[in-house]
């Protein structure tokens, strides 16, 4: 008892440091707020009817396996009595032989049955898990895609990923053997407790003084437990979030020569995951031995009382009677210590499983209107009445704009950095949603459309374009099988991008790399022009998309840039006023206003703000 008490006394020592963080913990990942008890219940309660819900996906599965089981732990009950009688035999005067080799036939069939019965079950739950975490997977990287870009912005990528693939698969374990495995190990200790008291109540009720320290220990355990594996969770993703940061910036690292610093970095939130781990295994090192010494003791308690001639007079005590309570000892505390290694996953399973109720319960910011409507085709009419938008609150970027501009019209947007161009062309395709006033499409508020119906009918060319690992074709057409392989080539003809990809071995099969760093910027930006037109939008914004390209291609740009702009209505932000000048109209803006608007030549002749603009710029190119 003494060291029992010791051991508990160890345990909390060790980790009461983790009680004073546990409420920053909670409260960085799952957004607490005053009450964080009722936020933890909250969240337990969410976690829990999440893993029910992907549960009911294989319920049969799980059902046909839980019978399996029950009749696995039955038969396993059965062993250490035919184990007593057969010892009980042997130390008769006359021995049966027959009847010994019954015994043992009928040991090694119910083993044997036991085995068959746990690999048809493994097997079983193995699909059940992998269609679970696959379902599971899809969901989140589902959800994903359907938050808001202020919303992704808000998570590095690293923590993005891990909730896809680290934390998924750290739910695998809990589905295809914990939960099962935890539920067997209970009803083995239930039927071990019945079975003892149905051959002996008085010894049985001698070994179950022991059981209630295993019970406090295990609450011990799963109270610390707990709080380690969340940290544990946290630490995978800063080292996930670490790691994806410093590849994604090597470049620069190097440029900088500042590798020594960002490995001293990671050195540090490496650390710190190790730190974590090792308390982790500590803990599941002391909690197991310290079942295992109970054990010991409990044996030791059975023997000293089968010393005991009172034993032997009151209980009727037998050899046989002695090897069945040492088989159910066994029996009784093999799953319960197993039980620890399952806490193990299990802690593991729900601290992961935390992470991705976070995700799954996310409310997207921009979402459909319930009478949204659908849309085939637009005129490509854009109007702002009155609009002011701010990524923070009180933050205005815009203040009280208003434009109009009609179909088929091409307008630029032109101002220092900062001054909302890009956030104007953000709000069309609402990649965020504005905080007043009203943005209208063709007459309609463009929240009267579907989104997805509304980005569909609008084409993007950016500066930094982004190309998908595959190839030219996959990357033209985004894997839309309706857009046709001579569409694509038509498209590419138009803008200018077939003089590029026909001079290469593979041409339009030809293998993208990651990011498509195997082209040059301009040549990237030739295929996301080809994009665009081979998707055929009414409206296209083209927000400094002739920026940073190489002098090879900006001839080619330059001409597919004019024929892009006769296909429908185009927003231009450009700083290279030579490219807007034949615009029907330029909208300048200044820390979130409209201060002029007009033609290039009405702009010039007000010799205003433009017209410094344009000075500058032109001084600077002579």
């Amino acid at each position: 008892m003494l060291l029992i008490f010791i051991i508990i006394c160890l345990l909390i020592i060790i980790f009461k440091h983790n009680n004073k963080k546990t409420n920053h913990i909670l409260r960085e990942n799952i957004n607490y707020s005053n009450n964080e008890a009722l936020k933890t219940k909250k969240m337990e309660r969410g976690v829990y009817r999440i893993l029910l819900k992907y549960t009911k996906i294989e319920i049969k599965k799980f059902i046909i396996a839980l019978v399996m089981m029950l009749v696995a732990v039955g038969i396993s009950l059965i062993t250490p009595i035919l184990l007593g009688k057969a010892v009980d035999m042997l130390s008769n005067a006359v021995i049966d032989v027959k009847k010994i080799v019954l015994i043992i036939v009928v040991y090694v069939s119910v083993l044997a049955i036991s085995c068959v019965i746990q690999y048809f079950q493994a097997i079983l739950l193995a699909k059940a898990g992998d269609r679970i975490i696959y379902q599971m997977r899809e969901d989140v990287f589902t959800k994903l895609e359907s938050l808001s870009i202020d919303q992704l912005n808000k998570t590095p990528v690293g923590k993005l990923v891990t909730r896809v693939t680290t934390d998924t698969n750290a739910l695998n374990d809990m589905y295809t053997s914990t939960i099962v495995n935890l539920i067997r190990n209970i009803l083995t200790i239930i039927g071990v407790i019945i079975s003892m008291l149905i051959v002996n109540v008085k010894l049985t009720l001698w070994i179950l003084l022991t059981t209630p320290i295993v019970i406090f220990l295990s609450f011990v355990f799963r109270k610390l437990a707990r709080v380690i594996y969340r940290k544990v969770r946290k630490g995978i993703t800063m080292v996930n979030t670490s790691l994806s940061e410093n590849i994604s910036g090597v470049k620069l690292t190097q440029i900088f020569n500042q590798e020594e610093k960002q490995c001293q970095s990671f050195e540090k939130v490496n650390n710190e995951l190790k730190d974590n781990y090792s308390k982790q295994i500590l803990l599941f090192g002391i909690f197991r031995p310290s079942i295992y010494a109970i054990y010991v003791l409990t044996v030791t308690l059975l023997f000293y009382i089968a010393s005991k001639e009172i034993i032997n007079t009151n209980f009727a005590l037998t050899s046989g009677l002695i090897v069945i309570f040492y088989s159910y000892i066994e029996k009784l505390f093999t799953p319960i210590q197993n039980l620890a290694e399952q806490f193990n996953v299990l802690q593991s399973a729900l601290a992961a499983g935390e992470r991705i109720y976070e995700v799954l319960d996310t409310k997207p910011e921009i979402v459909d209107s319930k009478d949204a409507i659908e849309v085939e085709e637009l005129r490509g009419e854009i109007e702002f009445k009155h609009v002011w938008f701010a990524y923070v609150e009180n933050d205005w970027i815009l203040k009280d704009v208003s434009f109009k501009v009609n179909a088929k019209e091409n307008v630029a947007f032109v101002g220092a950095t900062g001054s909302g161009k890009t956030t104007i062309l953000s709000l069309i395709v609402r990649n965020y949603d504005i905080q007043k006033g009203q943005i209208l499409i063709d007459g309609l508020d463009i929240k009267t459309y579907k989104i997805s119906s509304l980005r569909k009918l609008i084409g993007q060319m950016l500066q930094d374009v982004f190309l998908f690992a595959g190839t030219i074709e996959s990357n033209i057409n985004l894997r839309d099988e309706t857009i046709t392989h001579e569409e694509i080539v038509k498209s590419c003809q138009f803008v200018n991008a077939d003089k590029v990809i026909e001079k290469l071995p593979e041409k339009y099969n030809d293998v993208v790399r990651e990011r498509g760093k195997n082209f040059s910027s301009g040549e990237r930006q030739l295929i996301s022009f080809a994009r665009v037109v081979s998707h055929k939008p009414n409206i296209m914004i083209l927000d400094e998309a002739t920026a940073n390209i190489d002098t090879e291609t900006e001839a080619l740009i330059q001409d597919s840039l004019h024929k892009i702009m006769n296909i429908g209505t185009m927003l231009i932000v450009a700083h290279r006023l030579s490219t807007i000048q034949h615009c029907n109209q330029i909208i300048v803006l200044k820390k979130g206003r409209i201060i002029e608007s007009g033609t290039h030549i009405e702009l010039l002749e007000k010799r205003g703000y433009y017209y410094n603009l344009y000075r500058l710029q032109y001084e600077k190119d002579i």
